[in-house]
């Protein structure tokens, strides 16, 4: 499927670019480019074409329904483990060697098949934890 590059796309995609270790939500991104005349709309459309192009990655947080977008760092972000912090929202990757050793943990302890390209893991970041 074509993807076309309008300037909403491009405003979006330049927004997202400046924004990698953020879960954002439709609302937000739309909020803080409501000076770009995008609506929101807008947003969730280009959102969608921008998940099937594996461009950014869809989440929802534990004990809520709402629906946040990470934008996916050309390779860096793609089959990374992420941890998103539950106090200030920023993702981080989790290191390669952990994240198997934790796979096989899980592997051999539960029987369990770890999905590292599709797993968010959430807690406090080291900067949150003495707030």
């Amino acid at each position: 499927m074509h993807s076309y590059s309008t300037r909403q796309r491009k405003v979006l995609l330049a927004y997202l670019s400046q924004h990698p270790d953020e879960l954002l939500s439709a609302r937000q991104i739309a909020d803080a480019l409501a000076d770009k005349k995008i609506s929101l709309s807008a947003v969730y459309r280009n959102l969608a074409q921008l998940e099937t192009e594996e461009k950014v990655r869809r989440s929802s947080k534990s004990g809520t329904r709402e629906v946040y977008y990470q934008y996916l760092d050309a390779e860096s972000c793609k089959g990374a483990l992420h941890m998103s912090c539950i106090k200030c929202g920023k993702t981080f990757h989790m290191a390669a060697g952990n994240a198997a050793l934790l796979a096989k943990l899980l592997a051999q302890s539960e029987q369990f098949m770890l999905d590292t390209t599709d797993t968010i893991l959430y807690g406090t970041c080291s900067d949150c934890k003495g707030k």
